[in-house]
């Protein structure tokens, strides 16, 4: 247990604020155009938002009017993140020119400048500049910040990249930790003070759906920093926070059932908030699909509002303290994220083992993974391999430069960068194909024999069907296989699926076969034990719960002329 350490004090394991649980609301902004994205930005801050990110990747920075863009804001009242794919010394003279030109007290003035070497490193495989000039710049932005705007957080350590791309829950502790580490040893090695240096970064976060896991998490990263940074003697204990920005998961994000994204990120936003995050944004629901809307964006600060205003997660500090799961939990995260964390010091560091690819392959070993297991449905993606809307179809509600981005230039490229991944992808290209042929085949339920096990089988079968998009026809059961084959027949199936009982098999299976004689494709449903026997016959399909779901409807589509 933890709780002999008091709440906001160090190591901070219990939150950073000692008598509340208060965060900022942030609202990631998408700019395209100043225009559009202050009142974007206007609409957000008016409505609840109390932070904004403003992210600045399709337009360059160094032709970006900032004072268009935050027009009527009051910069100096709200947290203030930037996220940008270009340096960082451009933007931070546009920023501290508009707060000049403005004339307004800059004391309290609190944000993010966004500028994040080693997550370009990271998400593009190369440097804004080069490796030496990038540290260089870093600390000549610290030093201006510390005189300009002294609560601003200048340098980012951002771990989403990592998860995005598909790692484990302690390989995104531990790489973006180690992230940190280095900004910490470089920058210390240019002659700053450790206590100067770490109040200076902010650590960005990815939220999944794992409720209590990510819950320990929020609170052992915490831990580990606090413990890091007493590592490199920092000397005013109050410095060793870590400012932890989340977001809720891209990689889980569906493009089927996509409202079902809302539950996800409810759930993933009460995770942060009872670990204690600083700052939260949660995805629009439609962002795999579509540029957020509206009516999506207000969904998504809607979320984080309920959970303040309705709820009143930010009243109690430490609500999850105390409780014997979360803290085992945060023990062990923090054990294991440590074990790792060594491992890449002993390796030089982030950016040499990144330089390396060992930490891309470890990534990468984790996502083939996930993905294994949601084929396999050890992993459950609700609405895309288990329980699928059976009448949706998506294909002409896709923006296809969103579904489908642009590969990154390689132009200049020192490293693998790391690739992000959704883990329902696969599965939605498998729905997609169908969609795309125009025609839905025909899956017809030939129920017959023991009612428990018919049902539960042809249940089964629809959902495992449907995943593929195929037109799934359920029924109540049939007094003989005749009267099934006929209806199938009668109903233009292209696959017949035998639902029954393992011991009803033997006979009901090759009579059924017989009758359809080749007119559709014939699948038993289950691994009975006399599926030997039944394969002698020449019956060749079985689904259960050991089929692999990606390879198993490929094959049925590939048999139905789908390709």
């Amino acid at each position: 247990s933890h709780l002999s350490y008091g709440v906001g004090q160090f190591p901070y394991v219990r939150g950073n604020r000692p008598d509340n649980n208060e965060w900022e609301i942030i609202q990631d902004i998408e700019v395209n155009d100043e225009v559009t994205a202050n009142s974007e930005a206007l609409d957000a801050v008016n409505r609840g938002a109390t932070g904004l990110c403003l992210i600045v990747k399709n337009l360059p920075v160094e032709k970006l009017n900032l004072s268009a863009l935050l027009t009527d804001i009051y910069i100096q009242c709200i947290d203030l993140q930037f996220e940008t794919s270009s340096g960082g010394e451009v933007l931070w003279n546009k920023l501290a020119a508009e707060f000049d030109r403005r004339s307004v007290d800059t004391s309290t003035a609190k944000g993010s400048l966004g500028y994040n070497p080693l997550g370009r490193l990271t998400q593009y495989g190369k440097w804004y500049s080069n490796e030496v000039n990038d540290f260089k710049l870093a600390h000549e932005l610290m030093e201006k910040a510390s005189d300009r705007l002294p609560h601003y957080r200048v340098l980012l350590a951002d771990g989403r990249p990592i998860r995005e791309a598909g790692s484990s829950t302690v390989q995104e502790m531990a790489y973006t930790l180690a992230m940190g580490s280095e900004y910490l040893q470089r920058l210390a090695d240019a002659g700053m003070s450790i206590d100067d240096i770490a109040p200076r970064i902010q650590f960005n976060l990815s939220i999944g759906s794992n409720y209590f896991f990510e819950i320990a998490k929020i609170r052992a990263f915490r831990l580990l920093w606090a413990r890091i940074t007493e590592a490199y003697g920092i000397k005013s204990k109050a410095l060793a926070k870590a400012y932890i920005h989340a977001t809720t998961a891209w990689h889980n994000m569906t493009l089927y059932d996509p409202y079902v994204n809302m539950l996800r990120e409810t759930t993933e936003s009460m995770s942060a908030v009872i670990g204690g995050v600083d700052s939260l944004s949660v995805r629009p629901f439609n962002g795999v699909y579509q540029h957020p809307n509206s009516f999506s964006s207000r969904i998504a600060r809607n979320v984080q509002i309920i959970l303040k205003e309705e709820a009143h997660f930010d009243k109690v500090a430490d609500p999850a303290g105390g409780s014997y799961y979360v803290e085992a939990l945060t023990a062990s995260l923090a054990h294991e994220a440590w074990k790792l964390f060594t491992q890449v010091e002993e390796q030089g560091g982030y950016s040499q083992s990144f330089m390396k690819g060992i930490i891309q392959q470890q990534v990468k070993d984790h996502a083939r993974k996930m993905f294994a297991d949601v084929a396999a449905r050890k992993c459950t993606v609700l609405g895309t391999n288990q329980y699928p809307n059976f009448q949706e179809l998506m294909l002409s509600q896709i923006d296809k430069e969103v579904y489908w981005p642009k590969p990154l230039s390689v132009d200049g490229v020192v490293a693998e960068p790391l690739q992000p991944i959704r883990i329902s992808s696969e599965i939605e290209h498998l729905r997609l194909k169908t969609e795309t042929s125009g025609k839905r085949p025909k899956v017809f339920m030939l129920t017959i024999g023991n009612l428990a096990m018919r049902l539960a089988r042809s249940q089964f079968s629809c959902n495992f069907f449907a995943v593929a998009g195929f037109e799934v026809i359920d029924n109540n059961g049939f007094a003989s296989v005749a009267e099934g084959i006929d209806a199938a027949l009668k109903a233009k199936a292209d696959i017949v699926v035998l639902c029954s009982s393992d011991d009803e098999y033997a006979a009901y299976a090759p009579e059924a076969f017989k009758l359809l004689a080749n007119r559709a494709i014939f699948v038993v449903a289950g691994n009975p034990p006399c599926m030997e026997d039944l394969q002698i016959q020449g019956i060749k399909n079985f689904i259960s719960i050991r089929s692999n779901l990606l390879d198993t409807l490929s094959y049925y589509q590939q048999l139905v002329g789908i390709n």
